[in-house]
This record gives structure tokens, C-alpha cells and sequence, in this order.
């Protein structure tokens, strides 16, 4: 056991655990973030951070980094439907862009921030249980590579450890507005395959799949299947990908001149919101929050968790608010943020045909260049689907 105790120990140093100890740091409290690998370090990731997210970095005094790392801007988002494209600038929140940094990249900037900003960054430890006294978390048991196990004790563990979060399973975060995994996607890294700073999404019947830049001239593509049909297609997963790129022959034309240079890596998921606090703990990103990726939301989703909870727990530390309440307004003003684009993207996830009325909606958007600006920034995290797709604004759209 050390002779330390900290304010907060945070589970998780990517992009929700990194930004919440060095928030916290930032505002001088003692910080310990710790997390099993060490960086930098890939991970399954969309990559993609819409100006929201950017803005963020920015008040974060970090997007220069992202920017300087060669990753390019992303100025224009496409939405292919086979009958029709929507095709509209994504700006919003003074960016006129968005990037896709890769997560070995991105996360090593946000670590260092951490480390910069005073927190102390333990990498290679591994967390193997909570400390618990009556009902409260007060800390963490844990070890480094091939070290002993040592006892670090905190007013608040926040785990930022994922979906399958070790903080939020111990305890018993209580879920909900569940939902199933509805698709898996598989994606790939490819060079010669110059998207010339665009983001493509192509839906056909049952199949999606996306494309766009990130570092080191790559292109990222990405294939999605829905799970009534996954075991069919886990047998030739290589298969299935190339043939959803076929959908679309112009595109397969264009990857046909390209070359793939990682293996393809898939996930599926499944829809929660978590219960994200109780005595001595709190949750941050996808260990609170999950939800498809194909809005590719969640690491500016994380971003916005991060500065959330350190101003509920800031307010308690202060002595300002009590524990209860103050993360109480956390939970509350996250899931009046999310819920929408909650509902948006579990139901694109299915990856059934749009209904036709939507479909008539979708053509209407298509056939003005404000409204496809507006649907872009639907996509991108700017405007709430609910307001997009409001009675008046869709009465709006021209016939």
C-alpha cells in the first residue's frame, strides 16, 4: 500500500480516462490514471472526431497536436442510398471539418496531457479489483508488469475502462434503455485509395460500409453486416467485406487500385446507458454509455462525459454540492445530450431499408444543399436528430 491518497484514481487512460485526470489535474487535484497497456497503442476505434469533439481539443489547448500529426481534414460528409446522395459540409462549433487520427496517435496525446497537466500516469498496470468499505469505493487493488500488488486509496475510482468496465461490473451499475447488438463492421487500413478529404458512407439492402482518411496517407474502410446475417458471414469474413464493397462498383473500382496494409479488425456491440456514479465511484465514456459505432459519436461522446463528471466532481470536492447531487446533474445532462442520438443510431444500426417515409424525407434532403448541409451535421454530433428531423423543419424541406 502506498502512503498516498489520492482524489480520484481513474480506470482507463484512453479517450475518456485520459482528458478526466488531466481535467482534473488541471484544476490541481491529485490524480492517479491508470491503465493496462501502454502508449502508444492501437485500439478498435471509428477514429473520427466531428467538431465537437474538436472543439474540445481545442479548449483543451491539444488540437495543434492532432493537427501536426499529418491527419487530414475532413471537410465533406457523404451519404450514398443508391437512389440518391446527401452530400453537405459538417461544420459546426467554429470547425469547418472533422479529423480521424489514428488511436495511437490520438491517445498518446491525450496521455501526455495527463502526465503534463500533474496526474500521475501508471502505464502497464493492471487493475484486478475495487477496495470497498461498507458501500463505498475507496479505492483500487492492482499490480504492474511482473510487480507485486498494491492498495491505492482515493475519494472517487471513475472508471473509464469500457464496455466490459471491471469498475462498473464490481458495482453492479445498473443499465439501461438496452438495446442488442444490432450489426458487426469490420475495417481495414489502405493506401492509394486518396479521398481528397472526404467522408463516404454507402447504404444498400442489408450492407453499409464507409470510407475516409486518416494518418500516414491510410484510408480507413469500413463494412457493416447485421447480425441476422453475421453467422452466415463469419464463415468468409475477407468475402463478405470485399462483396458489400462490390455493391457499389465505382468504389470497388477504386479500392481495386489500392492495397490493403493491415488485417481487417471487427467489433459488435451492444446499446446501454449505465447508472453512471454511486458512493466512491463514478463512470466516463463507453464503461457509462455504449452505443453502435455507426455514428462513429463515441469519442467525442467521451470527450463531453469527461468534462461533465470533472465539473460535478470539482463542484464536490469544493465542498460546493453534495456528492449525490452533483453527479446526479452529471447523469441527467448526459442523457439529455444523448438520448436522441441514441435512438438515431440504434435504429440506422439495423441496417434495415429506411421506411418509406423516411425514405421521402431523405430524397427531400437530397434536393437542397442547406438541408444537406443540416444532415451532415446530424451525422457529425452538431444538431440533435430530434431537431433535424422535427414536424417543422422536415414541413420545410421542398417537395
Amino acid at each position: 500500500m502506498s502512503n498516498q491518497i489520492y482524489d480520484a484514481v481513474v480506470v482507463g487512460a484512453r479517450c475518456a480516462g485520459a482528458p478526466t485526470a488531466m481535467l482534473l489535474a488541471r484544476k490541481g487535484y491529485r490524480v492517479l490514471l491508470a491503465d493496462r497497456t501502454t502508449f502508444p497503442s492501437d485500439t478498435v476505434s471509428t477514429h473520427l472526431v466531428h467538431p465537437p469533439g474538436l472543439a474540445a481539443l481545442d479548449r483543451w489547448g491539444l488540437l495543434p497536436e492532432v493537427i501536426a500529426s499529418g491527419c487530414p481534414p475532413i471537410a465533406t460528409y457523404s451519404f450514398d442510398f443508391g437512389p440518391f446522395t446527401i452530400e453537405g459540409s459538417p461544420a459546426g462549433r467554429g470547425f469547418p471539418a472533422g479529423y480521424a487520427p489514428r488511436r495511437t496517435v490520438l491517445d498518446k496525446i491525450l496521455v501526455d496531457a495527463a502526465d503534463r497537466a500533474g496526474a500521475e500516469v501508471r502505464e502497464g498496470f493492471t487493475v484486478e479489483d475495487l477496495v470497498v468499505e461498507g458501500d463505498a469505493v475507496t479505492g483500487i487493488r492492482g499490480h504492474g508488469a511482473g510487480g507485486k500488488s498494491v492498495t491505492e486509496y482515493a475519494r472517487v475510482v471513475v472508471g473509464a475502462d469500457g464496455a466490459h468496465s471491471l469498475v462498473a461490473r464490481t458495482v453492479g451499475a445498473a443499465a439501461y434503455a438496452e438495446k442488442p447488438k444490432l450489426q458487426c463492421s469490420y475495417y481495414a487500413y489502405w493506401t492509394g485509395l486518396p479521398m481528397d478529404g472526404r467522408f463516404e458512407t454507402y447504404v444498400r439492402p442489408d450492407r453499409a460500409f464507409a470510407a475516409w482518411p486518416t494518418n500516414d496517407g491510410l484510408t480507413v474502410v469500413i463494412c457493416g453486416v447485421p447480425m441476422r446475417d453475421f453467422e452466415t458471414n463469419r464463415a468468409d469474413i475477407e468475402a463478405g467485406y470485399l462483396a458489400t464493397l462490390g455493391l457499389v462498383p465505382s468504389f470497388a473500382d477504386r479500392v481495386a487500385s489500392a492495397r490493403r496494409v493491415e488485417r481487417l479488425v471487427g467489433a459488435a456491440v451492444p446499446n446501454f446507458l449505465r447508472r453512471p456514479y454511486g458512493p466512491g465511484w463514478a463512470l466516463v465514456g463507453d464503461a457509462g454509455y455504449l452505443k453502435d459505432f455507426i455514428t462513429a459519436q463515441g469519442i467525442q461522446d467521451a470527450f463531453r462525459d469527461a468534462e461533465l463528471c470533472v465539473r460535478a466532481l470539482d463542484r464536490t470536492f469544493a465542498g460546493e454540492r453534495t456528492f449525490d447531487a452533483a453527479m446526479k446533474d452529471y447523469q441527467e445532462s448526459r442523457d439529455g445530450q444523448v438520448l436522441p442520438m441514441y435512438e438515431f443510431t440504434t435504429e440506422l444500426a439495423t441496417l434495415d431499408p429506411p421506411p418509406p417515409q423516411m425514405l421521402q424525407v431523405l430524397g427531400a434532403v437530397s434536393r437542397s444543399g442547406p438541408a444537406m448541409d443540416g444532415f451532415a451535421r446530424v451525422a457529425a454530433g452538431v444538431t440533435s436528430p430530434a431537431e433535424f428531423f422535427a414536424p417543422e423543419s422536415v414541413g420545410a424541406l421542398p417537395v
